[in-house]
C-alpha cells in the first residue's frame, strides 16, 4: 500500500455537530489518524427533508471530503445514513460507513430477552431504518423505536442535567420502558450528550448502544482490512469545515468532544455542489 494513501486523513460529515461525538469516538480508537469533519450548519436539520434532499445534501457533503483527498468517508448523521448510503457508495470509490449497520450489530450482540429500543430523529424513525437492519440480522426481536425530536436542541443548549431534559425523557421513554427493553440504541449522535439521563430514566437493565463507538470500530475495522492505517506515531490533526458558524458553535463543540478547538473553517454553500 502506498505510503501516500495510509496518510491521506479520514472525512466525516454530519448535518450539523452532533456528528462531533462521532469524532470523538473515532479518536478515541484511532487516535493517531488526522480527520477532516464537515457539518452543513446551514442547513440543518435533516430529519425534517425529504429524501431526495437529504440524497442530495449528502453527495455534496462527501463530494467535499473527496476534495480534501480523505481516505475513508463516515457518515455521521443517522438520518443520512438511513437515507443515502446506497447513492453514496455507487457514486464514491472509497470505504464510507455509516451508522445504521455498525448499531445494529451491536444491538442484536448485546440484547438478552430480544427487545430493542431505537429513539431518534423523526426522519430516521419513520424510515425504520435501525428496525429493518435489525431483522435483517435477527428476525426473532421485537423492536419499539420512537422519535424524540427535543432531545437535539436539549443536546446543544448543554442542558445535560437539566429538568427540562428530565422532563422529555420521561414523557418520551416511557413507552419503552413499559414495553420492557434491555438494550436502547441511540439513533441521533446528538444522543450521547444526554446519556447520563437517558439511562438514569431507562434504569439499570437498559444497555444504551451509543452508535458512534459503533462506527469508530468499524472504521478501524475496514482500515486493518484494506490495509490503510496510517504509520504515524504522533497523535493525529483535526480540522472542523462548516456551512455556517452559529455564534455558540465553538461552545457547544467544546462540549460534544470534551476539549478545545482551534481550526474551524466556513464553507460557502453554493461551492457544494455535485
Amino acid at each position: 500500500m502506498n505510503f501516500m494513501e495510509k496518510e491521506k486523513p479520514v472525512g466525516v460529515f454530519d448535518s450539523g455537530i452532533g456528528g462531533l461525538t462521532v469524532v470523538k469516538r473515532i479518536t478515541s480508537v484511532l487516535p493517531m489518524e488526522n480527520i477532516i469533519y464537515f457539518g452543513d450548519t446551514a442547513r440543518v436539520p435533516y430529519g425534517s427533508k425529504s429524501n431526495s434532499t437529504v440524497i442530495e445534501y449528502s453527495l455534496q457533503n462527501a463530494k467535499f471530503l473527496i476534495g480534501k483527498n480523505v481516505k475513508a468517508i463516515v457518515v455521521a448523521c443517522n438520518t443520512a445514513s438511513s437515507i443515502a448510503m446506497e447513492e453514496l457508495r455507487k457514486q464514491f470509490d472509497v470505504p464510507i460507513i455509516g451508522m445504521i449497520e455498525p448499531g445494529t450489530r451491536h444491538a442484536v450482540s448485546t440484547t438478552k430477552n430480544k427487545r430493542v429500543g431505537v429513539i431518534g430523529t423523526r426522519a430516521t424513525i419513520s424510515n425504520k431504518a435501525y428496525s429493518k437492519e435489525i431483522k435483517k440480522l435477527d428476525a426473532e426481536v421485537e423492536i419499539m423505536e420512537k422519535a424524540c425530536p427535543l432531545f437535539v436542541p436539549l443536546a446543544e443548549e448543554g442542558w445535560t442535567k437539566h429538568k427540562a431534559t428530565y422532563a422529555a425523557a420521561e414523557d418520551y421513554l416511557k413507552e419503552l420502558r413499559e414495553f420492557e427493553i434491555d438494550t436502547l440504541v441511540l439513533g441521533c449522535t446528538h444522543y450521547p450528550i444526554l446519556a447520563d439521563v437517558i439511562s438514569e430514566v431507562m434504569g439499570n437493565g437498559v444497555t444504551l448502544i451509543d452508535s458512534g463507538v459503533a462506527s469508530a470500530v468499524a472504521v478501524k475495522r475496514e482500515l486493518d482490512r484494506i490495509d490503510l492505517n496510517t504509520n504515524s506515531h504522533s497523535p493525529g490533526n483535526q480540522t472542523f469545515y462548516v456551512s455556517d458558524i452559529p455564534l455558540k458553535f465553538k461552545e457547544i463543540a467544546e462540549l460534544f468532544l470534551g476539549k478545545p478547538i482551534t481550526d474551524v473553517y466556513k464553507v460557502e454553500l453554493e461551492t457544494l455542489s455535485v
